[in-house]
């Protein structure tokens, strides 16, 4: 293929598929914490980072990249102490973020200027330096869902039985928290802070819909995220539109068309029952020739 001949292609997919797998699976588990809201509030809480970044003239990945994990250490830290209402923590963080953001970008007005990158993403333009950096980020994240499988499914699903089995659900609650941040931050050159949640939240989407257990609903999300990466910078590469907003309209595509199907399916087999219930029925109402009379 005429495009992996540039070296700006060769590393926008590798970042794209090792971003792809790993946001995926943490997507899954979002979903499933009721925490989707999370990851969108982490990448405007980078912005913030990478405000701070090109005003003290430093890697403005870098900076975003810290800031996003102490957010996601802030927004865990403050969710224990609303432990009733944990969404509150989620709109505290981005308040803080949006506003830090904000009053940064004001103080110079030359960073605004090259932003636009920051908020749409340009996956093409992925430097050697973000790149090892994504790189990173999806070992230490693939080794965090490795080793801590089982204990984040219990947490997953009941928090209070993993509590009382003796686990220790806040230690591996504020990993998880940390890991967001660092997956989120490193996301942003692909699809930027505005579209971030799309690359995390929609292939998880369909896959929760689909997927029969647990197992085949993170294949199935990481293998959605691929598609809609690949397909997506192909696709940005032959029509010339931004690489971030064509990945995630192709993942929404990819949502609305499999949940489609999934409802087509549905409509047929309990159709098909139908049709089918009268003559089962009339099979096992007629007596059989034992018991009939002589």
């Amino acid at each position: 293929m005429e495009m992996l001949h540039y070296d700006f292609m060769q590393r926008a997919f590798c970042a794209g598929g090792l971003i792809g797998i790993i946001a995926s699976v943490l997507g899954v588990y979002l979903s499933l914490r009721r925490q989707a809201l999370m990851a969108d509030m982490l990448s405007h809480v980078s912005l913030a980072g990478v405000s701070a970044g090109a005003y003290l003239h430093v890697n403005p990945s870098i900076t975003g990249f810290v800031v996003a994990t102490l957010g996601a250490i802030a927004v865990e830290y403050v969710r224990r102490s609303y432990k009733s209402y944990s969404e509150i923590a989620v709109a505290i963080i981005m308040v803080g973020g949006l506003s830090t953001a904000v009053i940064l970008m004001s103080m110079n007005q030359s960073i605004n200027k090259g932003f636009s990158a920051y908020l749409f993403g340009s996956v093409v333009a992925v430097n050697s330096t973000e790149l090892w950096l994504m790189t990173g980020v999806a070992v230490i994240g693939g080794l965090f869902f490795y080793l801590f499988r089982r204990p984040l499914y219990q947490i997953t699903f009941d928090e209070d039985t993993a509590k009382t089995s003796g686990l220790s659900v806040g230690w591996i609650s504020l990993g998880f928290s940390v890991l967001t941040g660092m997956i989120v931050s490193a996301a942003m050159p692909i699809v930027g802070v505005l579209l971030v949640s799309a690359l995390i939240v929609l292939p998880a989407a369909l896959a929760i819909r689909i997927g029969t257990t647990f197992a085949s609903t993170l294949f199935l999300a990481m293998g959605i995220s691929l598609l809609g990466v690949f397909s997506g910078l192909t696709a940005s590469y032959h029509l010339s539109t931004p690489p971030g907003g064509t990945i995630a309209f192709l993942l929404f595509l990819v949502l609305a068309v499999g949940l489609g199907i999934k409802k087509g399916v549905l409509t047929w087999s309990k159709a098909q029952q139908k049709k089918n219930t009268p003559l089962e029925e009339a099979t096992f109402s007629q007596p059989s020739p034992r018991s009939q009379p002589l």
